[in-house]
């Protein structure tokens, strides 16, 4: 068994325009005061990391780790969630898509596709320069508005999606095996892989394809009512990063998973700080250890209720009181009375 490392905190919810989250020194600053020994880097912000320039200059990476280390901090994934969703986008979501693209592949699918795709294979290469061994992203989606089956589904309509996603994540995912580093999909609604089955689905496409990992964030499985608990033991072997991000789901006689579209405060299932919700971390942590998880406890924030830096400054301790030392020895090691192969065969009479 392996004590989790942590705690961690993922930046893309709190980078802002507003000191201190406006530059990588006094973001890092911020989050070592408060306790975290680790941080998510999304790619995407030029004040934080040029993912190009990382992916070809060790030099820079160097720089960039010697940057956050100089606050007691590392770089624990990087993170291309935004470019991930773009690898795969169906034709109703394109213009609210689009805002997560670069401005000269926008309004252009194609493009778009390409430079997601490029992005992620940039990725690839600066997780090897920085040292890392896992990335988390999203998976993109050409599914996702047939996900409830009214109208009914045209008989190999899912197949079809599936074949066509991963057509395009193969060369991304050998990308990243040539430089040993794992994809962690963040299993989350408005992506293909969005459930265990889903996911399972995936890897039937990409020939169960090694370094297709898991991100586990219990937060999403809260609102679909998917047993959390047993997803571990089902995925384990593929759980390679954590995000510790907490929910709640209270139906009522007036909605339910679905959320009425209503506004995240008032939707039956929502977000909440962690510890806030009904998330049973204590199990989570205990499993993951059990396990022998080797990654990092990367708090994400995103609570319809807390605010952002409360719920930072709680998530830390929060993290450091979950995280378990585990044992280097059995519990009852004090009673062994020795053995040997005819010692054995002595007491059971043969």
């Amino acid at each position: 068994m392996t004590t989790i490392q942590g705690p961690a905190v993922f930046l893309a919810q709190f980078i802002s325009d507003e000191a201190p989250f406006n530059s990588l020194d006094s973001i890092c600053k911020w989050a070592a005061d408060l306790g975290f020994k680790g941080i998510q880097m999304p790619t995407l912000d030029p004040r934080f990391i040029d993912l190009k320039l990382a992916a070809e200059s060790k030099t820079y990476a160097d720089e960039l780790t010697g940057k956050v280390a100089a606050h007691g901090l590392k770089i624990t994934e990087l993170s291309t969630h935004l470019q991930g969703q773009l690898v795969a986008v169906h034709p109703a979501y394109n213009e609210l898509f689009d805002a997560f693209a670069a401005p000269e592949v926008k309004n252009n699918p194609k493009a778009r596709t390409e430079w997601a795709i490029q992005q992620l294979k940039y990725a690839a290469k600066a997780s090897q320069n920085l040292g890392l061994n896992a990335h988390a992203t999203f998976s993109g989606s050409l599914l996702w508005q047939f996900f409830h089956p009214w109208p009914q589904r045209p008989e190999g309509l899912v197949d079809e999606a599936f074949t066509e996603l991963a057509k395009r994540w193969l060369p991304i995912l050998n990308a990243f095996d040539e430089v040993g580093v794992d994809v962690c999909y963040e299993i989350h609604p408005g992506e293909d892989l969005f459930d265990g089955v889903t996911y399972e689905m995936f890897l039937d496409k990409v020939n169960q394809h090694s370094r297709a990992c898991l991100l586990y964030d219990p937060s999403h499985f809260v609102l679909q009512q998917l047993d959390y608990i047993q997803y571990i033991d089902l995925y384990h072997e593929r759980i390679k990063a954590f995000h510790v991000k907490d929910a709640e789901f209270n139906p009522t006689g007036r909605q339910g998973t679905f959320g009425g579209y209503q506004s995240w405060a008032n939707r039956a299932g929502r977000y909440r700080s962690p510890g806030d919700g009904q998330v049973d971390f204590k199990t989570i942590f205990s499993k993951l250890a059990q396990y022998d998880f080797k990654g990092w406890a990367v708090m994400e924030w995103e609570c319809c209720i807390k605010n952002q830096e409360d719920g930072a400054r709680e998530g830390a301790e929060f993290i450091k009181k979950n995280i378990i030392n585990v044992t280097q020895k059995a519990f009852d090691d004090f009673a062994a009375s020795g053995s040997d192969a005819a010692f054995n065969k002595k007491i059971l009479g043969i």
